[in-house]
């Protein structure tokens, strides 16, 4: 007399869903870490470009042929950078020579070369 239906999911309907989801999620996160470590190089090579301009100028300006990082990164009036940000706990360098060919940074990052 009366038709029931059923309104909702059945236990199969909700595990294959969830088994979607997790194949979706499996895929991703490679992509995803693919991704933050590419993002994380690029701002350890721009950090690395500003020092190197920024001792660039120094050595042009003061016509010297060695200079501490701290002289070139802080928030004085005459320093050229203001902030360099670390993003895998990188390391720089603490002096900088004119003839450096490249920097290289500690603890398993990247070494980046850049033109003195």
């Amino acid at each position: 007399m009366f038709s029931k239906s059923r309104g909702g999911f059945t236990l199969v309907e909700i595990m294959i869903v969830v088994v979607i989801i997790g194949l979706l999620a499996v895929m991703a996160v490679p992509t995803w870490q693919r991704i933050r470590i590419s993002s994380q190089n690029s701002t350890i090579t721009n950090n690395l470009r500003q020092l190197s301009a920024a001792a660039q100028q120094y050595f042009l300006e003061q016509g010297a042929i060695s200079v501490a990082s701290s002289a070139l990164v802080g928030t004085e009036a005459d320093n050229y950078v203001k902030t360099i940000q670390t993003v895998r706990g990188e390391s720089y360098p603490g002096v900088l020579n004119a003839t450096d060919t490249q920097i290289s940074t500690s603890g398993g990052s990247p070494t980046v070369s850049y033109l003195p």
